[in-house]
């Protein structure tokens, strides 16, 4: 399933994301296997946080696998399956926390900045690169988080940043060694773990709703799959 699931003890849930070999990098079977782990983990009410991470210190998620064969039909579906990965991760009820190590590009910048917190590996290599290939990515969620014109910035130059200038940017909290990345987002979970679970759930929703985050994210998948659909979309492999 190239994703691997665990259980922690107070309601804190980690997927690792588990393609070394590509750098996590997604294809159509990884994306649907984190969406049904989402749509189940959605459902569940001893919930309380969630850690998205990897098996590999080397990446988190190097976005979309190209190198997949696939039809114009495949390439529509799987364009598909990460706009529900982003409605998943932005819909998740209880706080999501990103392990960001390694690369983390394109779609895997999509989905860490998706999660309410971020926690750096000293090897992060983060990049909007959409822009290169006309992808329309990246307004509706960095924006909130770093300011309009920093994200114009970063979106339309594509350049890598380091888990430094994250930091300074606000993007993440903490910055640790790649090989603690990890078992730091997952302390933070237990810390979320200590509070009031209803509390943190009507805390979340607040968030959510004032800063408008589901109605964002749907006008940016609306783009990225016309994009697919009718425009250029992504190399088919």
């Amino acid at each position: 399933m190239n994703i691997v699931r665990e259980r922690h003890q107070h309601g804190i849930e980690i997927l690792r994301i588990d393609r070394p070999e590509r750098r996590n990098a997604l294809d159509t079977a990884t994306l649907q296997a984190l969406n049904a782990a989402l749509a189940e983990l959605a459902a569940d009410d001893e919930l309380r946080a969630v850690v998205l991470s990897t098996t590999s210190t080397s990446a988190f998620c190097a976005g979309a696998d190209v190198s997949e064969p696939l039809d114009a039909d495949g390439g529509v579906a799987r364009m598909e399956a990460f706009a529900e990965l982003y409605q998943r991760v932005e819909g998740t009820p209880v706080p999501t926390i990103a392990v960001c190590v390694g690369n983390c590009v394109g779609g895997g910048a999509e989905v860490v900045a998706g999660c309410d917190l971020r926690v750096a590996g000293d090897n992060l290599a983060l990049a909007w690169s959409g822009a290169r290939l006309g992808v329309p990515v990246g307004p509706a969620r960095l924006t909130q988080l770093v300011g309009l014109a920093r994200a114009k910035e970063l979106v339309y130059t594509g350049r890598a940043i380091g888990a430094e200038e994250a930091r300074r940017i606000g993007l993440v909290e903490h910055v640790v060694p790649a090989e603690e990345a990890e078992t730091t987002g997952l302390r933070l979970a237990e810390q979320i773990a200590q509070q009031s679970p209803s509390g943190v759930r009507t805390l979340k929703t607040m968030f959510r709703e004032l800063e408008q985050t589901a109605e964002r994210v749907d006008y940016e998948n609306a783009h990225l799959l016309e994009f697919q659909r009718s425009g250029a979309g992504l190399p088919q492999g």
